[in-house]
């Protein structure tokens, strides 16, 4: 079955090319019928509240957390990670729905405004074990979230090095969870759709048991190897353009 990608608003017409670079089929979802012919769903990042006010009216909401706790596989980027969250924290007057099921609680646009984005190098040691390539990825945060707290059952991914102000921390650095997995649910504060480096979208398919035989082909450190003459000979000219 096809991977579904909820496109409300934000960044699903980049997931779905980059689903497209590793041999998967992704679908746009914006009725809760649509759910039902999809194994799998990346909720995409955006503006966290105009997605929720526009779930809401399309009275996705009550659909989106059955199928959380159907088992389905549901990844989060940014936005999407806020919309897992169990609770949110820095959001707006009057807050926002979420769908829930990720046991964190996320701070909303914690690294700041739009003009605060930025790139990072982020050790990933559960993604190169699992996906093959380097040990590190090269994540873009937008705008972005971050996990300040987790439960027992989630595992942290990624971290990135954040500096405090001397009230908050007696160190100058810390770091900051940006990447978790817990159960079926996969979500990253940052946005690898925007990179060319696939292994995130790859790890994600590998949630999924009736994705096996798909992402059987782009598992090895070999596909990672031949990945990006592929995306400069092959990709096809409608893929958005996506940082290097």
């Amino acid at each position: 079955m096809a991977v579904g990608v909820l496109a409300l608003q934000g960044s699903f017409n980049e997931h779905i090319a980059a689903l497209r670079r590793i041999g998967v089929k992704g679908v746009e979802i914006r009725k809760a019928e649509q759910l039902e012919n999809v194994s799998s769903l990346i909720i995409p990042g955006g503006e966290s509240t105009t997605m929720a006010k526009l779930a809401e009216l399309h009275n996705l909401f009550p659909a989106l957390r059955e199928f959380v706790k159907m088992g389905k596989p549901v990844w989060g980027t940014c936005a999407g990670l806020i919309f897992l969250a169990d609770k949110a924290t820095g959001q707006k007057t009057g807050g926002q729905e979420l769908v829930g099921g990720l046991d964190c609680t996320v701070h909303r646009n914690f690294f700041g405004s739009q003009i605060q984005s930025f790139e990072a190098e982020l050790p990933v040691p559960e993604l190169a074990a699992t996906e093959g390539g380097p040990p590190s990825f090269r994540a873009v945060f937008i705008r972005a979230p971050a996990i300040v707290e987790v439960g027992p059952s989630v595992e942290v991914l990624a971290s990135v090095s954040v500096q405090l102000s001397k009230e908050e921390s007696a160190e100058s650095d810390s770091k900051v969870i940006v990447a978790v997995k817990q159960g079926n649910i996969l979500a990253t504060a940052f946005h690898p759709e925007l990179t060319i480096d696939s292994r995130w979208h790859s790890y994600f398919m590998k949630m999924s048991p009736t994705n096996n035989e798909i992402t059987a082909a782009s598992s090895s450190s070999n596909y990672y190897d031949d990945q990006e003459s592929y995306l400069y000979n092959k990709q096809p000219k409608t893929d958005l353009p996506i940082y290097e």
